[in-house]
């Protein structure tokens, strides 16, 4: 048995260090703050397409939960720190999806978070650019930038306007690709007509950036008023591979406590366990988060398409069925 032996070559972990040390460099000469924020939390993410792990705490709680919940990324942490006046800054960290496993996905993986005061999502797109340059640079690539907005890409790739195909426009343009439709929203098929059919057609060596997402697709992202409206939110993808979401930050309080309470409401319709929402972040919105951008970008996506590798497992020191 070989499972001793780490998933990743030597080479490809020196490579992560340089990386790593890379992204330091690429904030220090910009002035961004290094934070680091808990990993466990009473609360947790209550979006409905993103599981979540949760742990019994044995000790001593001073009447605070016992059930608390890894972070699916820094995000909420990182807002309370924004609205207590930290400033710009990023974080550099692991982060847990449970049920995510398989050859783009690991459980736990690294995740590359920072937020821009006084920036909207379109200006924060220039420099996440600029960082995955950067990065590509480290092994003598580069990428063609481009921009697309969500309804010009559905159109010219598929012939539909998103913001107003039916649901059944939308199935029937899966083609051949036979999905279980029960439960299934007109936001999951989008999902899909982009995971099955739009994605996999994105060209090597392009540095794609989707901005102006549907506003039933808003997450944490301020809307923008129009017909129809949008919300002020990006994806960023190199080739096939995504690699990075943001957002125009929304920081109204009231708004984000409807749309948490959405997320329960939806839970609670497919039957699925929801963390807590978090009391805190909203309290922190309450008192006032500075207009500011953020992205999160996956760390090891980066390294798999630095490296042209197909599977996770080959830029980890150990994959899941290792660890």
């Amino acid at each position: 048995m070989d499972d001793w032996k780490p998933s990743a070559h030597p080479g490809v972990l020196r490579l992560r260090a340089d990386l790593y040390a890379m992204v330091r460099a690429f904030f220090a000469g910009r002035g961004v703050l290094e934070v680091e924020t808990p990993i466990l939390s009473r609360a947790g993410n209550t979006d409905p397409n993103i599981a979540s792990f949760s742990l019994e705490f044995s000790g001593r709680t001073d009447g605070a939960p016992r059930t608390r919940w890894l972070r699916t990324s820094p995000e909420f942490a990182m807002k309370r720190l924004l609205s207590a006046g930290v400033g710009d800054c990023y974080e550099l960290g692991k982060v847990f999806r449970d049920g995510e496993a398989g050859a783009r996905h690991n459980p736990e993986f690294s995740m590359l978070e920072w937020y821009r005061i006084g920036w909207d999502h379109v200006r924060l797109i220039e420099e996440a650019i600029a960082l995955v340059q950067s990065a590509l640079a480290l092994v003598g690539k580069q990428a063609v930038p481009r921009q697309v907005t969500y309804r010009e890409l559905y159109r010219s790739a598929l012939d539909i306007d998103p913001m107003t195909a039916s649901v059944d426009a939308l199935r029937h343009a899966l083609g051949e690709i036979d999905i279980d439709p029960e439960a299934l929203g007109r936001d999951d098929w989008l999902d899909l007509l982009m995971t099955h059919r739009i994605q996999p057609g994105f060209p090597p060596g392009q540095l794609l950036a989707v901005v102006d997402y549907p506003a039933s697709q808003c997450a944490l992202a301020r809307l923008r008023g129009g017909d129809p409206p949008v919300a002020e939110r990006f994806e960023l993808y190199l080739g096939p591979l995504e690699l990075a979401n943001g957002y125009h930050e929304l920081a109204d309080a009231v708004e984000q406590g409807r749309r948490f309470e959405r997320d329960v409401d939806l839970h609670r319709a497919r039957g699925t366990a929801c963390p807590p929402v978090d009391r805190n972040l909203l309290a922190a919105l309450g008192h006032g988060l500075p207009n500011c951008a953020g992205v999160a970008l996956g760390i090891d996506r980066l390294l798999m398409a630095m490296l042209d590798a197909d599977r996770v497992a080959d830029v980890l020191a150990f994959d899941f069925s290792r660890a």
